[in-house]
């Protein structure tokens, strides 16, 4: 193996922002603000910020309505910049924006669900890896389960072909649908294991079900 260059070297210094999905419709959940649901006396999106907050630069919360809902967290609340529901592509996009004037020197923003709990602790770092950090690469997560689109690490360069591709679609666009448009890495990680068994660390909740089975899981995980 080489060593990696002063160029290379230089370049995994640089800061990377994150942004924290949250505005999803919960209608599987009956509706309302899904990542403040408790799991084992924490809120998802409480876990999800000391997940993600320890491996970035600058971190901020994607939802729409009242930012005062998760002044808790002490993190900007960012709305999404496009009008119509769009989807999570709209909140990757007002987390680029925000990443330009909030952490200029960030060439890259690592994208995340507010409704998954257990993700990696090395997510950014593996999905940096993965990519060699080329801006002309969308790195994303991939479990034994498959891909997580959610889950990716996005070269902020893309934000006005974002827009533009967004401000084309008349629904919800698929992350992939855009993702695909340039070369994407599919980064492996390995399930996690929680009271003996082995558990996707991209499992989100979805239904009642879900949040009773993270629920135990979060339960093992914490003690």
């Amino acid at each position: 193996m080489t060593n990696p260059s002063t160029a290379e070297q230089a370049d995994a210094k640089l800061p990377v922002a994150g942004i924290i999905l949250a505005g999803g419709l919960s209608r599987r959940m009956g509706g309302g603000d899904k990542p403040l649901l408790s799991l084992a006396g924490r809120s998802m999106l409480a876990r999800a910020v000391t997940r993600l907050r320890e491996q970035v630069d600058c971190l901020a919360i994607n939802a729409n309505g009242d930012p005062a809902r998760f002044a808790e967290f002490g993190l900007p609340v960012i709305p999404d910049t496009l009008d119509g529901n769009l989807g999570p592509l709209a909140g990757i996009l007002a987390g680029m924006r925000w990443a330009v004037c909030s952490c200029p020197r960030a060439r890259f923003m690592v994208s995340a669900a507010a409704d998954t709990p257990f993700f990696p602790g090395d997510l950014v770092c593996n999905l940096g890896a993965g990519c060699g950090r080329d801006e002309d690469t969308v790195a994303m997560a991939a479990s034994p389960a498959g891909t997580h689109p959610v889950f990716a690490l996005w070269p902020i360069a893309l934000a006005d072909e974002l827009e533009a591709f967004l401000k084309k679609q008349s629904d919800g666009a698929k992350i992939l649908s855009f993702a695909d448009r340039y070369l994407r890495i599919n980064v492996p990680f390995d399930n996690i294991r929680a009271g003996g068994i082995e558990v996707d660390p991209f499992f989100n909740v979805n239904t009642p079900e879900d949040a009773e089975e993270a629920a135990s899981i979060a339960r093992t995980i914490d003690t």
